[in-house]
Formats: structure tokens, sequence, C-alpha cells
């Protein structure tokens, strides 16, 4: 039998606030999607184009509490965890399927604080020449 490997490392902002449930089994969890942009050359223009991709991440337990308590919409995060594929059925008996991410860690990435306004121009310059 092959070995499989499904882990993800992820880099984003959260798209909304994390959403925690406690279940009755007493487990907590939080669901949390994460916005990631992918870069990728315009054939016809040269120029960059940016699109995101959104991955819905859960963290359990204590973690799970962590996040809830201490990230909201927008925040940085650097997600590490595993591939999770599930089904379900909705309501009106259509089967459906997706894939998340089930956080092993999660680290709360920090917040630049607001620049004022000439040093935002410096500091995207430099950004710039660091890249």
């Amino acid at each position: 039998l092959m070995a499989t490997i499904t882990r993800v490392v992820l880099v984003g902002r959260l798209t909304r606030d994390p959403e925690l449930r406690s279940p009755s089994n007493g487990t907590s969890v939080c669901r949390m999607r994460i916005a990631c942009s992918t870069s990728r050359r315009n054939k016809d223009t040269g120029e960059l184009d940016e699109r995101p991709n959104y991955f819905d991440v859960s963290a359990f337990g204590a973690s799970g509490e962590a996040c809830a308590r201490f990230l909201t919409k927008g925040r940085p995060v650097a997600v590490d965890g595993r591939l999770e594929w599930h089904e379900w059925t909705t309501p009106q008996g259509e089967q459906r399927q997706a894939v998340g991410i089930n956080a092993d860690s999660v680290q709360f990435l920090a917040v630049r604080p607001p620049a004022e306004q000439g040093e935002e121009e410096v500091v995207e310059e430099e950004e710039a020449i660091a890249f």
C-alpha cells in the first residue's frame, strides 16, 4: 500500500469572523474561511493577475477556542493542517461534497499598525525592493 500525504500549509487572511460550535461530544470546533491569493502573469498584457482562493478551515479543542476568541475578519493567519474530504445531504436531498482543512496548528500573524501618510509610500517601496 502506497503512503499518501495530505499536508497543507497556508498563509492568508480570514474572510469573516470565526464561528465556534460545541457539539454534543464536547470537543469544540471553530470554522474559518481563509483567502489566499495566487498570482499569474497575463500572457497578453504581461501584467500580474491576482486571483483569490478560499479555503474552509476547522480548528478543534483549545486551538479552536483560541481562534474564536482572538481572531477577527481580516486577520492574517498561518495554518498547518490536513486535507479532509466530506460529504453530506442537503435538506432538499441533494448530495454534496467538499474538501476542507483540519488545522493541526494556527499561528496568529502580526497586524501592521496603520502607517502615517508619508511612511506608507516608503514601506511599499521597500517591500517592492525586497521581493
